[in-house]
């Protein structure tokens, strides 16, 4: 089966999340199929929070890969970031 899911980079105390497609019998950390975007939890300032090519993850989903909890959770923050970046700019 093939999921969507994160993986954990970054330095001990300072996390770092790659989003991957993985099979899920892979480990954790282990190899990919594909590398979707980042998710950086403690971004501050100008920092990029959350990088993600929903549209590819939308394919994926399409061919039967099943995204984890969070990763359904940031696809959901993803498309609200952009609505209001969209609303903000036709105002």
């Amino acid at each position: 089966m093939v999921v969507i899911r994160l993986t954990r980079g970054g330095a001990k105390k300072r996390p770092f999340y790659h989003i991957v497609v993985t099979e899920k019998a892979s480990a954790r950390d282990g190899r990919f199929i594909e590398r979707l975007g980042y998710f950086n939890p403690i971004a501050k300032g100008q920092e990029t929070r959350l990088s993600f090519d929903v549209e590819r993850a939308e394919q994926w989903i399409s061919k039967g890969a099943q995204p984890s909890d969070r990763v359904k959770h940031l696809i959901k923050l993803h498309r609200e970031a952009a609505a209001n970046t969209t609303s903000a700019q036709v105002a």
